[in-house]
């Protein structure tokens, strides 16, 4: 009896052994998770206990199956650290699809770097980073870490399911525990749950925890995915960094918290106050000392981040950039605060968060949101905005970078949270006249001339500063739409206004320009605005609502110098089209000879209902047949 009871235990304690090591078997993963998956999250996990004011840990225990090649990115793990925080532990396992385990991340297998990025001067950030080369598919991962930190000013946000398609989880935990006397705040994002919150020893823990979430797919024209994915914002209602205490309780703390970091750091030295001061001899319209301030600071300094504990959110003090001649974000908006004040034009530091693709900061949850500063200058009737970090940026514009979006002012009273400036339809145009020389035999010279504005200039600007003469033609070989011609000779000019522009002119040769048939040939007029980008269609009913960021005008007026011996023999009817989404117009004119094309299309910015998208597809279909109409030529 005694020697069946040591089997049964012996053999019950085989199996629980076999079944822990098998716990991550691929066979394990519920069917409806692997569907259109890539890889599979099995298990997440993240701990952050916060100590006190000025100190937090974080715990991290990942585990995901890798289906195919495409989900490979999702087998390594990068952890970022600086003087404000450490890595304790590092480690990783690869499992085979039995869940039999391969390999061990060794020490040497760990990657330990610097992570500047270009333009970086000085930096303590580093990162480290551990990966398995595997192609056995399907395998999985497993990373588990633990970091320290310092900088309070950040708590972590959970989203469950990252803005990554072909993902599913099969588990996703978060939980932070505050000790007593602390409180947390959060916000719960698109449907989350409330947390399961516990008194536990020495204070509170709040959990999150989701299961079971299949594969999403991105649809076209959707808004920022943290506009709809379930998630959750935390934040500290108090903090500390290095000696500086700071709260979030109030977009009002957060202002007061950059004044405190900012303070005493706004003197100049008495050379760059007399040269600065000569600069506006004369000069009383506070919107003209601004612009020149401005273009001193252009012509004097150079952007250079700096990464150096505190000195990632404090900036250095304004005589030690007009010294070395460089700054970062933050250390060239305090200069230029700096030199307005010395010419008495009031100005504030203003934290945004910079990036074609933000989204936008969340107005209702006080907390540290932001990635980039720049300068607010309020005017009378006006208020000019600043990017302090650019020798080539145009005074008093923002661009797709930092416009439409709220930034946080410091101002004398604290924090003021406020929209950047919103550029209408007016302010975003291409207006393009061309005049082309039509040959019998169907080619064409043609002399093109775009004024691009707003918005639309923004990469023909860029093209002007960083590229070369040869790289420019190249990229303007990728811009220009018609199928064969060559680019003769080209020119890009800017005009640095508070709605810049930039004029391209191209000379061509048009190769087919027209097609030929028997006595009659066949031409397109609209030469260079063909609209291609037809909103892809779906068999699946639409379940996002359509955004359309950006607003923007599109004029053509093209002219066509005929051969003698032809004349037209048809032409399209006008079209007009007028829609939630944007108004088009197109016509054809004979006139003295000649054919004329003449073309306008407005885009709307907004946010419709998921079912507008089929009257979206259709709207534009329309504009694209449209656009390829073509005229009948007789010889």
């Amino acid at each position: 009896m005694k020697k069946t009871l040591f089997t049964l235990t012996i053999f019950s304690f085989l199996l629980t052994n076999l079944q822990a090591q098998n716990q991550w078997a691929v066979s394990k993963i519920p069917t409806e998770l692997t569907e259109k998956a890539h890889a599979v999250i099995r298990l997440s996990e993240t701990f952050f206990t916060v100590k006190n004011l000025g100190e937090a840990t974080e715990k991290n225990h990942y585990v995901i199956t890798i289906l195919d090649e495409n989900g490979l990115q999702n087998a390594s793990m990068t952890i970022f650290y600086d003087k404000l925080s450490k890595v304790n532990d590092f480690e990783g396992v690869l499992y085979d699809a039995k869940g039999e385990k391969v390999k061990k991340l060794k020490n040497d297998d760990i990657q330990d770097g610097s992570a500047n990025s270009e333009g970086t001067l000085f930096s303590d950030n580093r990162y480290k980073h551990g990966a398995f080369k595997y192609a056995v598919f399907p395998f999985t991962v497993e990373f588990s870490y633990e970091t320290t930190t310092k900088n309070m000013l950040f708590y972590p946000s959970w989203f469950p399911q990252e803005d990554e398609e072909n993902v599913s989880v099969e588990s996703s935990l978060f939980k932070i525990k505050m000790p007593l006397g602390m409180e947390l705040r959060y916000k719960l994002l698109n449907g989350m749950s409330n947390p399961n919150i516990e008194n536990v020893e020495g204070g509170k823990s709040y959990t999150w925890l989701a299961k079971g979430l299949k594969t999403y797919e991105n649809e076209p024209y959707s808004p920022k995915w943290t506009q709809f994915g379930v998630g959750v914002l935390t934040a500290p209602t108090d903090f500390e960094i290095e000696d500086y205490k700071g709260s979030a309780k109030t977009w009002k703390d957060l202002g007061e918290f950059d004044n405190l970091l900012a303070k005493n750091r706004d003197v100049l030295p008495e050379n760059i106050k007399q040269e600065v001061q000569k600069l506006v001899v004369g000069i009383n319209d506070p919107m003209l000392k601004t612009k020149k301030v401005y273009e001193y600071l252009q012509s004097k300094t150079r952007y250079i981040s700096i990464q150096l504990g505190i000195g990632g959110w404090q900036p250095f003090e304004a005589k030690q950039v007009a010294e070395k001649g460089y700054g970062d974000c933050k250390a060239l908006s305090n200069y230029t605060k700096t030199l307005l004040k010395n010419v008495g034009i009031e100005s504030f530091y203003a934290s945004i968060k910079g990036g074609s693709g933000q989204r936008d900061v969340q107005t209702d949850f006080p907390s540290q949101q932001f990635n980039h500063v720049i300068l607010c200058v309020p005017m009378k009737t006006d208020t000019v905005w600043l990017e302090c970090t650019s020798q080539t940026n145009p005074f008093g514009y923002l661009g797709t970078f930092t416009s439409d979006r709220y930034a946080l002012l410091a101002t004398p009273e604290g924090g003021k949270l406020v929209k950047t400036t919103t550029y209408k339809a007016t302010d975003n145009q291409q207006n393009r006249k061309i005049e082309v020389n039509l040959a019998d035999d169907g080619n064409a010279t043609a002399e093109a001339t775009t004024i691009f504005t707003g918005i639309l200039q923004e990469d023909y600007a860029d093209m002007t500063t960083v590229l070369s003469i040869d790289d420019q033609k190249k990229a303007l070989y990728k811009t220009i739409a018609i199928p064969s011609f060559e680019l003769n000779k080209f020119s890009i000019q800017e005009e640095k206004k508070r709605i810049p522009s930039a004029t391209v002119k191209l000379s061509l040769a048009v190769r087919k320009c027209a097609s030929k048939s028997g006595t009659r040939m066949f031409l397109n007029p609209n030469l260079m605005s063909v609209e291609n980008s037809i909103p892809p269609t779906s068999d699946k009913p639409r379940v996002h609502e359509v955004e359309l960021k950006n607003t923007y005008i599109e004029t053509d007026t093209v002219t066509y110098i005929l051969p003698k011996n032809i004349q037209v023999e048809a032409k399209p009817e006008a079209v007009k089209l007028e829609s939630k989404f944007g108004t088009y117009y197109a016509e054809n004119q004979i006139k003295d000879g000649k054919l004329f094309y003449i073309r306008k299309f407005v885009r709307n910015r907004g946010k419709y209902p998921a079912t507008a998208y089929a009257e979206m597809i259709d709207f534009y279909k329309k504009i694209a047949k449209a656009d390829k109409s073509q005229v009948v030529l007789k010889f």
